[in-house]
C-alpha cells in the first residue's frame, strides 16, 4: 500500500508540474488549444528575446497575435514568431520571463508501451490530465494510447518522469498523435529552405460508407502562396497526392521534403462534396516574403 501511495503522489507532482509549463491559447474564432513554454534558454534570442517561448500547434496559432493564460491565472498578450503549417507547429512570445519551464525529453529514446501523461485544456477546462502509453513511435510523430479531446491541441506529451516528448496534435483512430520533440527542436533552430504550400491545416477523420481517412482541413491561406495561387480554398480538405490518400498528418510535410521549388504538386481535395485536383507549382520558403 506504501508503494502504490508514493507512485500516486508522485505521478500527482508530475501532473502539476506539467499544468503549470501549461498554457490556455484563445484562437479567435477556432476556440481555444494549448501550448507550451519551453525551456531552452538559447533559443530566447532575435524576435523572443527579453520574453518567454512557447510551442503550440499551427493550427491553434492561426494568426499572428494571441491571448494567452498561464497556469497562475495570468493573462498576457502573445506574438506568433515563426509557424510552420506543414508540420504544424507555431512558436510564439510572451513579455514575462519569471515562468516555469518544461523539462524535454528526448523522443528518440521511447519504448512501445511506456507510460506517458497528456496534459492540455480540453473543452476550455484548464489543466486537464491524462494517462496513457505509447503505441508506436517514428521520427517525426509519437503515437499514445491516451485519451484526448478538443483543446488538448498544442499541450504536452510527457513520459512518466514529467519529461515533453511531443506536442499533442490530433486524435486518429482513438490514438493520440503528437508532434515529436526532435521535429520541436528542428522547427525552432530553422531548417534548410524547403518547397511549401502556404496553408494552415489541421488534421480530421473522413467517413464515408466503407472506410475512414485521413484529410487535412484548410483553416487560412496566405496571400501569395502557391497555395492560393493554385485557387486552394479555407474549408478545403486535401486528402492525398496524385491519387495517393494521407495515412499520417506527416504525409504532406515529408513529401514536401523530397520536392524542389521546380515542381508541380498534384493536391486531390475535398470541396462542396466534390473531389477536385489541383496543380500548386511550388516555391521556397527562403524566397517567400509571406512566411513566418
Amino acid at each position: 500500500m506504501t508503494a502504490i501511495t508514493h507512485v500516486a503522489d508522485e505521478l500527482a507532482s508530475i501532473a502539476e508540474n506539467l499544468r503549470q509549463t501549461t498554457v490556455l491559447i484563445k484562437s479567435g474564432n477556432y476556440g481555444t488549444g494549448s501550448g507550451v513554454i519551453w525551456s531552452d534558454p538559447s533559443l530566447l534570442t532575435g524576435e523572443t528575446q527579453g520574453g518567454s517561448l512557447i510551442i503550440t500547434n499551427a493550427h491553434v496559432a492561426t494568426s499572428q497575435r494571441h491571448r494567452v493564460e498561464l497556469g497562475d491565472g495570468r493573462v498576457m498578450e502573445a506574438v506568433r514568431t515563426q509557424f510552420d503549417p506543414e508540420q504544424d507547429l507555431a512558436a510564439l512570445r510572451i513579455p514575462a520571463t519569471d515562468l516555469p519551464t518544461a523539462t524535454i525529453g528526448n523522443s528518440d529514446s521511447l519504448r512501445v508501451g511506456e507510460l506517458v501523461v497528456a496534459v492540455g485544456n480540453p473543452f476550455g477546462t484548464k489543466g486537464a490530465v491524462t494517462t496513457g502509453i505509447i503505441h508506436t513511435t517514428a521520427s517525426s510523430s509519437v503515437i499514445a494510447d491516451i485519451r484526448l479531446f478538443p483543446g488538448n491541441s498544442g499541450g504536452s506529451l510527457a513520459d512518466c518522469q514529467g519529461r515533453v516528448i511531443g506536442i499533442n496534435t490530433m486524435i486518429a483512430s482513438g490514438l493520440a498523435v503528437a508532434v515529436s520533440t526532435k521535429t520541436v527542436e528542428r522547427f525552432l533552430r530553422g531548417g534548410r529552405s524547403r518547397p511549401y504550400l502556404g496553408v494552415t491545416m489541421r488534421p480530421l477523420l473522413l467517413q464515408n460508407w466503407y472506410q475512414r481517412s485521413l484529410g487535412l482541413m484548410v483553416l487560412s491561406v496566405q496571400s501569395h502562396s502557391p497555395a492560393a495561387t493554385a485557387g486552394v480554398q479555407i474549408g478545403d480538405v486535401l486528402l492525398g497526392i496524385s491519387g495517393q490518400l494521407f495515412t499520417s498528418p506527416n504525409d504532406l510535410t515529408n513529401y514536401l521534403k523530397d520536392c524542389t521549388t521546380s515542381d508541380v504538386l498534384s493536391l486531390n481535395i475535398l470541396r462542396g462534396g466534390k473531389e477536385l485536383l489541383v496543380q500548386v507549382p511550388l516555391e521556397d520558403t527562403a524566397t517567400s516574403a509571406e512566411v513566418m
